[in-house]
């Protein structure tokens, strides 16, 4: 039993205490929970480790420490822990990614050793929504991705990667991880498109993260060539209407403040933004 106030790694047999900390903020740590849920605490099999840090002896905070950082309902003493722990490991996350209170804070005792960043995006609109849009019909020709439908989906997962992060996902292991994690969401249903008449991508999503309290939806692109023309709207809702019937009760998703076409979509479907992220890309 630890009586002091410290940091540690977590190992499998924290897993009941870790999913109750998890369990305080189901929508905002919905990714980590989903991993933690399928993998428990095993770093070989999680990914990544995940640091605890105790008060008393009980354990009140938690830092994932994968390919991303993230910090998990984490107070200010757990913060400076965290960042000393990941300071001594030295930088192996390509990206810090959590809620933007916790995350600016532990870029800034961060970032004299691991900075510059590549890039800060200090304010990503956290948003949620438990219901269909009452005025959005679905677009019934976004359907969940076949796993023979692999090569056709993977060059319009790339894209919208490339697009969004300014990197692209085949660097450095020829995107063998990437392609791995795209084919297990196609292969758990939870990969989602529009395809025009000569079965090129149109329009993409995927739920990306799930538990049984809520679902992150991610990767929502439009082919630049059919952008403006409506599909964004209704895809979204077709997807939504798969995360609400079959995956949890709440979807949620983070977006650029500066992406304003996407936030007008997601308010057309009914997203009302409860929070705020950060991301800090290396």
């Amino acid at each position: 039993m630890l009586t002091q106030t410290t940091s540690r790694v977590l190992e499998p047999s924290d897993l009941d205490a870790a999913l109750a900390v998890l369990d305080r903020e189901p929508v905002a740590n919905a990714f980590v929970t989903s991993r933690v849920q399928v993998a428990g605490l095993d770093p070989w099999r999680l990914g990544g480790e995940m640091w605890g840090w105790y008060e008393g002896g009980i354990l009140t905070s938690l830092c994932y420490a994968g390919a991303n950082l993230v910090p998990i309902c984490a107070t200010p003493r757990a913060i400076r822990a965290f960042a000393d722990r990941a300071r001594r490991a030295g930088r192996r996350c390509s990206s810090i990614v959590g809620p933007a209170d916790t995350t600016a804070e532990l870029w800034r005792l961060l970032e004299p050793q691991w900075g510059p960043a590549r890039e800060v995006r200090r304010h990503q609109p956290l948003m949620v929504t438990d219901r269909l849009p009452e005025h959005i019909a679905p677009d019934p020709y976004v359907r969940r991705v076949r796993k023979d439908e692999m090569e056709t989906i993977m060059p319009a997962c790339v894209a919208m990667f490339t697009e969004e992060v300014g990197v692209s996902p085949l660097a450095g292991d020829g995107g063998l991880l990437y392609q791995a994690r795209v084919a297990e969401l196609v292969g758990s249903g939870r990969s989602f498109a529009r395809f025009d008449a000569d079965g090129k991508v149109v329009f993409k999503a995927e739920i990306g993260a799930a538990t049984d309290r809520a679902c992150q939806i991610q990767g929502v692109w439009v082919v630049p060539e059919h952008r403006g023309k409506g599909l964004a709207a209704p895809g979204m809702a077709a997807v939504l209407r798969y995360a609400l019937a079959d995956v949890a009760p709440v979807a949620s998703l983070y977006v650029n403040d500066f992406n304003t076409p996407a936030r007008r979509t997601y308010e057309k479907v009914g997203f009302k933004e409860v929070g705020a992220f950060m991301s800090v890309l290396f």
